[in-house]
């Protein structure tokens, strides 16, 4: 239901914000830009320095290759395979796929139990009762919260439990199976994709990790989202609506009948279904481009990945920084060019400054936030 609504929300608001970004000249997308990768703060597991510095290294791997401006090359360590920059794809089978892998090597002594999955009850009509208003107001959360730059389900699906919890009757029952607290979690969680895919569509801007992913993807293929996808590629965009929103609907029946055979998937030997991940992973990162450079920056990311996570930084903000970071870099440029390089002048400019006003806001929040709650205990 929450990702149905999303979707609504999505076909409604995005061509909207692509009509209205016309109006943004390079120094509003450079800002824009700016507040998308200040957003990362707020998505760090442990730390928000640490998010950030994740997000800064994401940006300086976009530096790598041919400067478009200047045609200086950077960091090519005089390799050509280099000059046309490190690839999205590459990192991310890396640092998301390979990474996981040796997460999970480490895991191999640690005795799972097996539980046995009998059958698929749906929610009775008092059920729905008693959680249709949590439904609705955490597919809001989720869809708004899905918009900003740079957020996801993760951090949705944690207000609209607790915004779940503070509307409930009975808020003693959360943690212990509340269905409240559960239809409030998920409806968020599924709702923060469409809302996700308004900036991602409408401005280039990922709003979530995934969006980060198709972000990507679409750029690979040779398609640019902005503004001028709606009317360019507008039935390919409507395709993608029409396809999100059929998606959602055959969401429910795939849980509904699939669930005992999915949880099969959790049987396969792990000495089986880890050399297949691993094989996959090494092959798509070769048939991109046909280049075993391709195949080195995925193992090497692979293990940066994995030593990312293991001391607390956030892989997700490394893939957000390097997809931002080209952006930024050519946004920048183009508003020096435009202000005869007076840099400073970028804040001059209404919508400009906005957007770095709600950078600084989005930088001290978590700092703000951590104060706030050590005043009060």
């Amino acid at each position: 239901i929450g990702g149905i609504i999303s979707v609504l929300c999505l076909m409604a608001a995005a061509p909207l914000l692509a009509g209205a970004a016309y109006k943004f000249a390079p120094p509003e997308y450079f800002a824009l830009t700016v507040f998308g990768l200040s957003m990362l703060a707020s998505i760090g597991e442990e730390s928000s320095i640490k998010s950030i510095m994740s997000g800064a290294f994401g940006v300086l791997l976009a530096t790598v290759g041919i400067d478009l401006l200047t045609t200086v090359e950077r960091f090519t360590f005089g390799m050509n395979e280099l000059t046309e920059g490190i690839g999205f794809v590459p990192v991310m089978i890396g640092v998301f796929g390979i990474a996981e892998l040796l997460a999970q090597a480490g895991q191999l002594g640690i005795v799972r139990e097996r539980i046995t999955l009998r059958a698929i009850q749906l929610p009775s009509k008092a059920d729905y009762q008693k959680t249709w208003k949590a439904i609705l107001r955490s597919s809001g959360i989720g869809t708004f919260i899905g918009i900003l730059p740079a957020e996801g389900a993760t951090i949705a699906s944690m207000i609209g439990y607790n915004e779940a919890k503070r509307w409930s009757k009975t808020p003693e029952e959360f943690g212990k199976g509340s269905i409240e607290g559960i239809a409030g979690s998920e409806a968020a969680n599924n709702s923060a994709t469409g809302g996700a895919m308004v900036p991602t569509l409408a401005l280039g801007i990922p709003g979530s990790p995934t969006a980060a992913v198709i972000l990507a993807g679409l750029m690979v293929h040779g398609l640019r989202p902005g503004p001028t996808m709606f009317t360019e590629q507008s039935t390919f965009v409507f395709a993608i609506f029409w396809s999100m929103l059929l998606v959602n609907v055959l969401f429910f029946f795939v849980g509904l009948f699939g669930a005992r055979i999915f949880a099969r998937a959790t049987l396969i030997p792990l000495t089986i279904l880890w050399p297949m991940v691993f094989l996959f992973s090494i092959v798509g990162a070769y048939a991109l481009d046909q280049s075993m450079i391709d195949v080195w920056i995925a193992l090497i990311f692979g293990v940066i990945g994995y030593l990312m996570r293991r001391y607390g930084f956030s892989v997700v903000s490394l893939a957000i920084g390097l997809i931002l970071g080209g952006m930024l870099e050519k946004r920048l440029g183009q508003s020096m060019v435009m202000l005869d390089e007076q840099w400073w002048l970028i804040a001059t400019r209404p919508l400009s400054l906005f957007f770095l006003v709600l950078t600084v806001l989005a930088l001290a929040g978590p700092f703000l936030l951590k104060k706030l709650k050590t005043l009060k205990s």
